[in-house]
């Protein structure tokens, strides 16, 4: 069952309000998540198939319903209000496209050569959640578009062979972020990864970078921690700001592309065990 665990630790090493902390998962518990990423993962397949030029967004999202559908499982991100948005999100998926950050609306425009396409899914099963993130080019893409594709799925590479229990999670953003900067890129700052369980966004709030302000709300990793780790990388400049007055779309304010990548996470005795990966 759930439980608090490493409370004082997480305190005692970060000075973190002790009402903040995450809940830690059963072994149980992390294999329906797992089951759970498993339906991601089937979706994020179908997409990897799927696009192309010539496709609309909105039959991704139609595809992406009838996966989830046949599995039983809910669509997380359809139906989620916030106090900034104008209506519920309507669809199974996120889709974004070349400058959108994150929180597209999946449509009828037509996708191009040369377009990426960020398409982030996430489902509850049997009570528990799964989510996970990949950016697709579309047919041929520029060599800056690829490269800015190369070091956001590096980075969340980069986040998973640096976790370990014991760390804290400061000491890995911090990686990831030099390493975005290294390559000439900017970790997005308003949007972050989180906890996830029962519910898709739990504590804590996991960032891609690591700051003064950030390490006040820092965290010990530590076994049975599941969170879900997705960077957000753009090829310009780090601000965003709203797409349209929906309040949905996120936008580089440059104009500049942006690429989004994403796994589901637990950390173990002994390292971390990838939930969305389709094992």
């Amino acid at each position: 069952m759930m439980r608090f665990a490493g409370r004082q630790q997480a305190k005692a090493a970060t000075d973190r309000d002790p009402s903040m902390a995450p809940m830690l998962k059963s072994d149980r518990e992390i294999e329906l998540m797992r089951a759970a990423g498993r339906i991601v993962r089937r979706v994020h397949e179908t997409m990897h198939d799927l696009v192309k030029p010539g496709v609309c967004a909105s039959e991704l999202g139609e595809a992406a319903d009838r996966i989830i559908a046949d599995a039983g499982a809910e669509a997380l991100f359809r139906g989620v209000k916030t106090p900034s948005t104008k209506f519920a999100f309507p669809s199974a998926i996120c889709a974004s496209v070349n400058e959108v950050v994150v929180h597209g609306i999946p449509d009828e425009r037509r996708l191009v050569e040369g377009d990426i396409i960020a398409v982030d899914c996430g489902v509850r099963l049997k009570g528990y959640c799964g989510d996970a993130a990949n950016t697709y080019p579309v047919g041929r893409i520029s060599d800056e578009a690829q490269r800015l594709l190369d070091v956001t799925q590096q980075t969340l590479e980069l986040a998973i062979s640096e976790m370990r229990p014991g760390r804290l999670w400061s000491e890995v953003a911090s990686q990831m972020q030099a390493f975005v900067e290294a390559a000439g890129f900017s970790v997005v700052r308003e949007f972050v990864g989180h906890g996830i369980g029962r519910e898709m966004h739990e504590e804590p709030k996991v960032p891609n970078y690591s700051d003064r302000a950030q390490r006040k709300q820092d965290f010990v990793l530590e076994p049975g921690l599941v969170i879900a780790v997705e960077p957000m990388v753009n090829a310009g400049g780090r601000q965003v700001c709203a797409g349209d007055r929906t309040g949905w779309p996120q936008v580089t304010r440059d104009g500049k592309l942006s690429a989004h990548f994403e796994h589901t996470i637990a950390v173990t005795e002994s390292g971390v065990d990838i939930l969305t990966d389709g094992r």
